[in-house]
């Protein structure tokens, strides 16, 4: 017995010790001596308290290629997982679930047009030499250690990173962007299957004399709901984060406590494990940047120094046309344009399915693009729907736009990389330390024929799909240092000055509007102390404006024991802080008055793609404020519903839900306790992998389109915050050594890195983290050293 137990007791310590062996392998090195191929001279990184390495090169190429290195080995299976759905290759490692999204992707032509773009690249720009040299940083690294524990898990096989992985990223990013693909199939459903009337809530530039509406079956509309589910569970389903929207502002000498400048951003986007921005501070002689860098791409998104810095915004143009085709009769091959029959081009590609047969995919293409219900396979409807997206069909150097922004420390130098951004649209919000502050919305703005509305779908047979070349880029919206003082970029459709109409899918114009009262008041000088707490500012007037209408009926029909929930919401001055209780009913029955209007018209399947587009934020305040609306009558009852019968279903239906989630003790309503973030990662979404991978859960403050825009969806209670603040930067230009910033969660993706989820409580409690950049704050917060040296 006394054999059996120490021969237990070994054996447990064995594998433990092997275990543990194991993860120590797969942790990063961040310090000692690593030898490089292709180094011209020694680098040096120092990595302080939040892993953040900070590179000290003699050559440009050197800078890159050591930014790789250290790119990868803090985030290898972010990079392999983003290629991978960007090049339509997920189904292979995480089988038959993925195989929808693998096809969507191929279908966009985002691997094709990546690949013929590669084809043509000339690799002596100074773009595309950092590209090189930063991918080989990238397989130096792969080649000579162990594979992420994420690799083994799913059985992945390590592949050489190239030009084509990145060029097809930035089209994931551009896709991301593009809420036409759930926008569009819905409208056009509402307009032709409800009718025009319908339409009135929802704000749209109507044009009926300008857009012909072309004959759609039932299976083409099933196609077309299909797409937008497909584009929305893509990116739920693969665990990466999606782009939603941002806040931005630059604010002018005369408006500050410093006499400088002030730089304020915060990108939101999707939540993840890791996060999308890998932060790191890059020097050779004569070029200095703090940045922030998406995964494979070796120019920083986001960045400052001491002369200037810039934060992005999404532009939410219209860059997509979706286009009804009319097939040959006769030619199933053949589709109308201008004036004759002309061929569908075709070609197949193969994807593989782990654990089943690989899949054949033919896709074809028409003259205005991609047919992207070929994305359904033999399931597709009759009608072919074409998708023009300037993406593909722009030059579109973005890789040189970005690598010009990264040393652009005038406003003629940051205008002109600007201009070369084409698609997706971003807003450039720049400032530097001479004083001045300018604001591009930067992107390739299609010119369409007079008359015609991009919101709906389009006839392939007529006119109207063409495109007439582009607007000028002197035309597209942007100020330069304006006389108010500041710039201020939420996403909100902007006016230009040339007069010209942006179609768009732009953002509630109420976290703009919140941003701009507090930055138009001449009282207040800004610093980085007053910018955070406008940064963190969770509340909104969006609350207000769709409550008005409603809170009367609501008054009438509410029993005794609701009047002090009423009078809540009555009195509730629309902020979402943890302990409140009126964000909660209010969201609560945001959904619910949706719910009892809409879904009986749209179906459950048309509705729930409705509630996850922007058009439903604005429809709500309108429906309210229309007692007349068509909407308000429930099609399933025989009776005529009017307004306050629906209004007041909606807020029955919202306190039965909250009392059977959240309990009868109204006290237990907390929004703090209804509304939490999980960062979740890739293979945290089964169990028990969750409980490894996954960082959270957080209460949560701020909510849907508040200037601290932890967003949930459109949906019954509890909620899941799904996007938001992807960092928030502050930068006074005063000393701009001094910037501020933080992490959602950690800088590292490896899994037990004393890095992975070390920035995730500072974040949820609204705490801001020095961004070191002067010698001596890297000097005094370096907590180890790794020394790249060229092979001997």
């Amino acid at each position: 017995m006394k054999f059996i137990l120490k021969m237990l007791v070994f054996i447990i310590a064995v594998v433990g010790a092997a275990g543990a062996w194991y993860i120590y392998s797969k942790q990063p090195v961040r310090s000692g001596e690593v030898s490089l191929t292709n180094l011209q001279a020694p680098v040096k990184v120092r990595y302080d308290e939040r892993g953040v390495p900070h590179i000290q090169a003699q050559h440009e190429t050197d800078m890159y290629r050591t930014l790789g290195y250290v790119h990868a080995q803090d985030r290898l299976f972010q990079m392999e997982m983003v290629r991978r759905l960007a090049r339509g290759e997920l189904a292979a490692i995480l089988g038959p679930k993925l195989l929808d999204s693998d096809r969507l992707f191929r279908t966009l032509g985002i691997r094709a047009h990546a690949d013929a773009y590669v084809a043509k690249m000339d690799l002596n720009t100074p773009a595309n030499k950092a590209l090189i040299a930063y991918l080989d940083g990238i397989n130096q690294y792969q080649n000579t250690h162990p594979a992420p524990i994420e690799f083994d898990i799913l059985g992945i096989s390590k592949r050489p990173f190239t030009a084509k992985d990145t060029l097809s990223v930035a089209g994931y990013m551009a896709y991301s962007f593009a809420a036409a693909f759930r926008t569009e199939p819905v409208l056009t459903y509402v307009r032709d299957k409800l009718g025009v009337d319908y339409l009135d809530v929802f704000d749209l530039a109507w044009h009926p004399e300008g857009v012909v509406s072309p004959l759609l079956t039932n299976n083409d509309w099933h196609d077309l709901n299909q797409l937008a589910r497909i584009s929305q569970q893509t990116l739920t389903d693969s665990g990466l984060p999606l782009f939603e929207g941002s806040n931005a502002w630059a604010v002018s000498g005369s408006r500050t406590t410093s006499g400088k400048p002030l730089l304020a951003g915060d990108p939101h986007i999707g939540f993840a494990v890791p996060s999308v921005w890998y932060e790191a501070h890059l020097s050779y002689p004569g070029f200095e940047l703090y940045g922030h860098h998406q995964a494979l791409n070796p120019v920083a998104s986001l960045g400052h120094n001491l002369d200037f810095g810039w934060s992005i915004t999404m532009f939410q143009n219209d860059d997509i046309d979706l286009i009804a085709e009319t097939l040959n009769p006769n030619n199933a091959n053949q589709v109308w344009y201008r004036g004759q029959w002309v061929e569908l081009q075709s070609r197949s590609e193969k994807i593989e399915v782990k654990g089943e047969d690989p899949v054949i995919l033919t896709l074809r293409r028409s003259p205005h693009g991609p047919i992207i219900n070929d994305a359904l396979g033999e399931h597709s409807g009759k009608t072919p729907i074409a998708m023009w997206w300037a993406f593909l069909e722009t030059e579109n150097p973005i890789l040189d736009a970005f690598y010009q922004l990264n040393r652009a420390d005038t406003l003629a130098k940051a205008r002109a990389a600007s201009e070369k951004i084409h698609a997706p649209g971003l807003n450039i919000v720049w400032a530097n330390a001479s004083g001045d502050i300018g604001w591009w919305a930067a992107a390739k703005l299609p010119l369409r024929p007079n008359g015609v509305d991009p919101t709906f779908i389009l006839d392939g047979s007529s006119s109207d799909a063409d495109k007439l070349g582009f607007v000028p880029f002197n035309d597209n919206p942007q100020e330069e240092n304006p006389a108010r003082g500041y710039i201020v970029s939420a996403n909100y459709q902007p006016v230009p000055d040339s007069g010209i109409k942006v179609p768009g899918y732009y953002n509630l114009p109420a976290r703009g509007i919140r941003l701009n009262q507090r930055l138009a008041d001449n009282t207040v000088k800004w610093n980085v102390q007053n910018s955070q707490a406008l940064q963190l500012d969770t509340g909104s007037g969006y609350a207000q404006r769709l409550l008005k209408p409603l809170l009367p009926i609501i008054q009438a029909t509410a029993s005794d024991d609701e009047q002090e929930l009423v009078n809540l919401l009555t009195n509730w001055n629309g902020e979402h802080n943890l302990d409140d209780i009126a964000p909660t009913i209010f969201n609560q029955l945001v959904y619910q008055l949706a719910f009892e209007a809409m879904s009986d018209e749209m179906g459950d399947s048309f509705f729930a793609t409705l509630i996850r587009t922007r058009v439903i934020d604005f429809a709500l305040p309108r429906l309210a404020n229309e007692p007349d609306s068509p909407w308000w009558d429930n099609r399933e009852t025989a009776v005529t519903e009017d307004r306050a019968a629906i209004v007041a279903v909606a807020w029955q239906e919202s306190l039965k839900h909250l009392r059977s989630t959240l309990g009868a003790n109204t006290a237990n309503w907390q929004w703090g306790k209804a509304h939490t973030l999980t960062h979740g990662h890739p293979l945290g979404q089964q169990n028990p992998l969750d409980k490894l991978f996954n960082v959270g859960q957080f209460n949560a403050p701020g909510g849907h389109e508040t200037p601290n825009n932890l967003s949930h969806k459109i949906s019954p209670a509890p909620w899941s915050v799904v996007y938001g603040p992807s960092t928030r930067r502050l930068i006074d230009f005063a000393d701009p050594s001094q910037s501020l910033g933080i992490n959602p969660v950690g800088q590292s993706g490896v899994l037990f890195d004393q890095h992975y989820q070390d920035q995730a409580e500072s974040y949820i409690n609204g705490q801001y983290i020095k961004q070191h950049f002067s010698e001596a704050d890297v000097t005094a917060n370096t907590i180890s050293t790794l020394q790249l040296v060229p092979v001997k």
